[in-house]
């Protein structure tokens, strides 16, 4: 096959790369593209971030969170991850499992878009069809920090419904563990890169495609209305102890608003709650857009004693 080259590790440029490619670069055979990510967190078209991933410790170590356009479920990236792509008619992530095998993996295709290896999960794929063309992308642990994987998907408080798709947990691995003979992710790639291609040669885009793809990135990737607002209906139960006492939150967020609130609890109070819960309501699930009503609301005489920042706290699992 043919391939592009991508040495971007931004995200949303590569998210818009993929779309880019899917949409305006013509080939009648299948093309690739090798690429990574930044620690980030790619969720699915369809899938809700508040009830996916744990977006306080992504904010607490820098990670970054996107959305793709393909479906499946939120998968944590890092610079020991390798991304593949392939465009064309009917693409196959097989060529990607044999590449794997001749290098010494023992790799099995199964499940519903898996590659897995001694029973564990070291990739996994997504696909999307656009006029008569076919994207499928797909993870390739190489040494990923599985801890923080671990981490980034754990969500905090409880989940009781929520519409979407939710993410399938399985075990997975490595192929650090399974390819010895490479010394990094580098060579690992540039070997795969070599298989994959057989002398195809290497494509080119424009400058002109690279500002579009930036654009694009700009424009919808990186904006809150489509990683966050495109978020379904989801509601939750949030539980702290705090200076007034126990709170409990309960609330249903939709397309990344709050659209109904309540406060339970023991907790001591001069004004009832259901006022500030009030003030809430259509607000952005975002922690800022919060904090900034309730230290307009005077938040002590709701919950005795305690702050804007206290009440934050609780509505983000932080507590």
């Amino acid at each position: 096959m043919k391939f592009l080259t991508n040495i971007s590790t931004d995200p949303y440029f590569n998210l818009a790369f993929d779309e880019y490619c899917l949409e305006n670069v013509r080939e009648e055979e299948p093309y690739f593209f090798l690429w990574r990510n930044r620690p980030s967190v790619i969720v699915g078209l369809n899938q809700n971030v508040f009830s996916e991933v744990n977006l306080g410790y992504l904010e607490e170590h820098g990670i970054t969170l996107a959305r793709r356009v393909t479906g499946g479920g939120a998968v944590y990236h890092d610079l020991q991850n390798l991304n593949y792509t392939i465009i064309g008619k009917e693409p196959s992530p097989e060529p990607i499992a044999e590449a794997l095998r001749a290098l010494g993996a023992d790799v099995v295709m199964s499940g519903r878009n898996d590659m897995f290896v001694d029973g564990k999960k070291c990739s996994g794929y997504a696909r999307r069809v656009s006029h008569g063309r076919e994207i499928i992308h797909g993870t390739l642990m190489y040494d990923v920090d599985l801890e923080t994987l671990t981490h980034v998907l754990d969500v905090p408080g409880s989940k009781m419904q929520a519409k979407g798709i939710a993410s399938v947990k399985s075990r997975v691995c490595n192929l650090k563990d399974y390819l010895p003979g490479y010394g990094s992710l580098d060579e690992l790639q540039a070997e795969l890169q070599g298989i994959l291609s057989d002398g195809a040669g290497e494509m080119e885009l424009t400058p002109e495609d690279t500002g579009h793809i930036r654009l694009l990135a700009e424009t919808k990737f990186a904006t809150w209305d489509f990683i966050y607002g495109h978020s379904r209906e989801a509601d939750f139960m949030r539980k702290a102890k705090l200076p007034c006492g126990t709170v409990e939150a309960t609330f249903k967020l939709d397309r990344g608003r709050i659209c109904s609130l309540a406060f339970y609890g023991d907790y001591l109070f001069d004004l009832p709650s259901d006022e500030l819960a009030r003030r809430l309501e259509g607000k952005r699930f975002e922690a800022s857009e919060i904090l900034k009503v309730l230290e307009g609301a005077d938040v002590p005489s709701y919950f005795k004693g305690t702050s804007a920042e206290d009440l934050v706290s609780v509505l983000f699992g932080l507590s």
